[in-house]
């Protein structure tokens, strides 16, 4: 699964609209295109233990036994070399990221950490990887095969951008810009989680329709509607439309666990969920958007 870099300026549209005039921060952003990446620790395989389920589709990608407890860090050391930053650096305006999807997506990223950083009390901003084919992690090596991830030992999200044309060829999903937006909003809502200390109500390898993984991937939805919501006072998009929001309600329908356990193996067995049914995930997100309100996010209290 290569890499879609999109950064061609060819008059690139996109039916998200960014203000014109909005500064862009590329540095929240780290390209890896076309690095070669070292070997630490595989991430893969179903190993039990301790583990924390942090990731979009880690488990789904992988046929649903992921834990992160088997991963060894890198000794903090950032993999794939220097930023390759020559596509990335010419993102300055909004109305580069009206061209352009590369500053798009580094749009989207700049105006969810704008959201969070006023909202949460001492903030960390994380840094989104893109990167092709495979990377060097905080949390191990990860291929593109594990999809979109958070890792909280470095604080950075990683994405192969090839994984948006997979989520419409392999799992159905309708796509679109917006749909690539919940996808960086909810794995940026795992930062927040990792911020706040939520995370750290994650732990071994826990299954099943309420379990606690469960629970947490649903608040990282909730969180992207809060986000999907907020979107436009943050002053990067000049609007959300209902096809937008119908764009993200299909994406994390399309990565429900049991239309993902449905497709590869023609039955669905909710014991083994660690992310939430199709209709769980679009009430969440709709939970967030609806209300806009992060308080309206608690998963972790009474039925999901």
């Amino acid at each position: 699964m290569g890499a879609v870099s999109g950064s061609s300026r060819c008059g690139y549209r996109t039916a998200v609209k960014f203000r014109k005039r909005a500064r862009l921060d590329p540095t929240q952003v780290e390209d890896r295109r076309g690095m070669t990446a070292g070997r630490g620790a595989a991430l893969g395989g179903g190993v039990g233990g301790v583990g924390l389920i942090v990731v979009l589709l880690i488990s789904l990608l992988s046929g649903g036994n992921i834990d992160l407890s088997a991963l060894d860090s890198l000794d903090g050391t950032s993999a794939g070399g220097q930023q390759q930053g020559d596509v990335i650096e010419e993102c300055r305006t909004g109305e580069d990221a009206n061209e352009s999807r590369d500053c798009r997506l580094i749009a989207t990223v700049n105006s969810i950490q704008a959201y969070w950083q006023d909202q949460v009390s001492k903030y960390r901003e994380g840094i989104t990887v893109f990167f092709s084919d495979a990377t060097d992690t905080g949390c191990g090596y990860a291929t593109s095969d594990v999809g979109p991830f958070y890792c909280p030992a470095d604080e950075r999200v990683y994405v192969d951008l090839g994984f948006f044309q997979e989520l419409q060829s392999r799992f159905g999903a309708e796509g679109g810009p917006f749909a690539e937006a919940y996808v960086l909003a909810h794995e940026y809502g795992h930062h927040v989680q990792n911020v706040l200390g939520t995370l750290d109500r994650v732990r071994g390898n826990q299954q099943g329709p309420q379990s606690a993984s469960v629970r947490n991937e649903l608040q990282a939805d909730c969180f992207a509607g809060v986000w999907a919501s907020n979107a436009v006072e943050t002053g990067f998009l000049v609007s959300v439309t209902d096809e937008q929001i119908a764009q993200a309600l299909d994406a994390a329908s399309a990565v429900g666990d049991d239309r993902i356990q449905r497709q590869t193996q023609g039955q669905v067995n909710p014991e083994t969920w660690t992310h939430g049914s199709s209709t769980q995930r679009q009430r969440w997100f709709l939970e967030g958007y609806r209300g806009g309100d992060p308080n309206d996010c608690d998963t972790f209290s009474g039925p999901i």
